[in-house]
């Protein structure tokens, strides 16, 4: 009979940016995005620190194995955040209120605008002269 292995999975968003995210209680922390350690996915530490940020209030140690695609290095890190954050909820739900006072549960609804016909940009009018 195969190993039965106990994920909780979670989706997050920022921007373009998609995250899969499936943690996995243990007994060391664990983490690969995109079947990558960590620090080798996000070179840069605030990328890092930043999709660390909500296991770091868990209190539990889980390994963690995230799948994102879309959006540049710091929209893909804030989905990773979105997507464990969502995870450990479904886990422990008495982390829902520390997690969401530090707003890691909120889909950030911010994205780039769209470029209307008309104009040279989003809102950026061509050049006028009066004469």
């Amino acid at each position: 009979m195969a190993k039965e292995s106990t994920y909780i999975g979670a989706v997050g968003r920022r921007k373009t940016a998609t995250a899969r995210a499936r943690i996995t209680p243990g007994k060391q922390e664990h983490m690969v995005v995109n079947d990558k350690p960590l620090e080798e996915y996000f070179r840069a530490v605030g990328a890092q620190s930043v999709a660390r940020a909500a296991l770091q209030d868990a209190g539990e140690k889980f390994s963690v194995s995230v799948r994102v695609h879309g959006g540049g290095i710091k929209a893909q890190a804030e989905a990773v955040r979105h997507a464990i954050a969502r995870a450990l909820i479904s886990h422990n739900t008495e982390l829902r209120k520390d997690l969401k006072r530090k707003g890691y549960l909120k889909r950030d609804p911010r994205a780039k605008e769209r470029k209307k016909f008309g104009l040279k940009a989003a809102r950026r009018a061509p050049q006028w002269s009066k004469r």
